[in-house]
């Protein structure tokens, strides 16, 4: 199987690119569930009534993302990844343009009462908060801790059916898709097929 493109997602208008909100889902595009804080201890999945707290990776730098889509008609299939720098860009527009409670469910439906109440980037792994909830940060992540006063919400996470975040936003990036040219590799393919019929 061929090596999938990697697309870079980067951020060239601060008034339309960016993320709008945050999802709570079953199957975080990232692949990292978050952690339900509990009172006294922490372990993936603890689920605390009191406080209902949740806490995970929104973006992870140089993480690779499966897409399909159609580009000028043709199903395409690829990578997305951030940079370290536009993760950054990416969370602190979000809290700049006071993006916080914009909470979803499956990417499908708004959820009230639901708020992200802190939002950090993972500046040196050895020394970051995020090391309390053994996240496994590598340095340049998003982290965000949200509060989820939302019954059917916290309901959902406390059954397993909702494990991580996942960004609803607009980057720039996929326009690499439709210009690109074929390599030289990919010619002589297309000459090949032709000429074995």
């Amino acid at each position: 199987m061929a090596k999938l493109e990697r697309i870079e997602m980067y951020i060239k208008d601060e008034q339309e690119d960016g993320v709008f909100a945050v999802s709570l889902v079953e199957s975080p595009a990232i692949e990292e569930n978050f952690i339900a804080l509990s009172k006294h201890k922490i372990d993936l999945k603890v689920v605390d009534e009191e406080r209902r707290i949740v806490v995970g990776f929104a973006l992870v730098p140089e993480k690779e993302i499966y897409r399909k889509m159609k580009i000028n008609g043709e199903d395409k299939e690829f990578n997305i990844f951030f940079s370290k720098e536009t993760v950054a860009k990416t969370a602190h527009l979000y809290m700049k343009n006071l993006n916080q409670a914009n909470v979803t469910a499956e990417h499908e439906k708004p959820v009230t009462d639901c708020t992200v109440v802190e939002t950090w980037m993972v500046e040196d792994k050895d020394n970051d908060k995020s090391n309390i909830w053994k996240l496994g940060a590598q340095g340049g992540e998003w982290v965000i801790m949200m509060k989820i006063d939302n019954e059917e919400e916290w309901n959902d996470i406390k059954e397993g059916k909702k494990l991580g975040f996942s960004i609803e936003g607009a980057f720039q990036g996929f326009e690499q898709l439709a210009s690109k040219q074929p390599t030289e590799e990919e010619i002589i393919n297309q000459i090949k097929n032709i000429i074995n019929g």
